[in-house]
């Protein structure tokens, strides 16, 4: 069993390794292409993960969701344009989404009368805004489902191949 650190303030990388009780040692072998070495400079942040170390420690760990932290609070080109997402239950990344879907269709006909003419003028600025702001939850519910599902496929509680099956369909 892993020594459990008394150090505070642990990266998501340290809780999620310890979460597993895995020492250095053994997540290294686990994720066989990083040496415990690499690993203390990435948990203790006198280096940041390289991408490919985060999608190893992502598969292995089974934490998809590391890969969304990296590029939401890393990535500089990411922490542009990637919002971070939050691993919820999939009752609330549901009822979230059809929360926000309800609003856009109240909000559908505004967005039609506001770019008909291809351009935002300055008094449907305000309501321009607010629909794009509607749309960005939206996106981000689609993405929480999205590392939900990754999650669900990465720990086996949905069968990958049945999952692949019907996603060719």
């Amino acid at each position: 069993m892993a020594r459990v650190s008394t150090k505070e303030n642990k990266n998501l990388y340290h809780r999620t390794r310890e979460s597993l009780q895995l020492t250095r040692e053994a997540a290294s072998e686990l994720l066989e292409s990083i040496t415990p070495e690499r690993i203390e400079k990435i948990e203790n942040e006198r280096s940041l993960p390289h991408p490919d170390e985060v999608l190893v420690m992502a598969e292995k760990y089974k934490q998809p969701s590391l890969c969304n932290f990296y590029c939401a609070n890393q990535c500089p080109i990411g922490q542009q344009y990637v919002p971070e997402v939050t691993v919820k239950d999939l009752s609330q990344i549901v009822l979230e989404m059809l929360a926000s879907l309800n609003s856009m269709n109240k909000q559908k006909e505004r967005l039609i009368e506001i770019t008909v003419d291809g351009e935002v003028s300055e008094d449907e600025l305000k309501d321009f805004i607010y629909i794009q702001e509607e749309l960005e939850r939206i996106s981000i519910a689609v993405e929480t489902l999205q590392l939900w599902s990754e999650r669900m496929l990465a720990t086996g509680k949905i069968d990958p191949e049945l999952y692949r099956k019907y996603r060719e369909k």
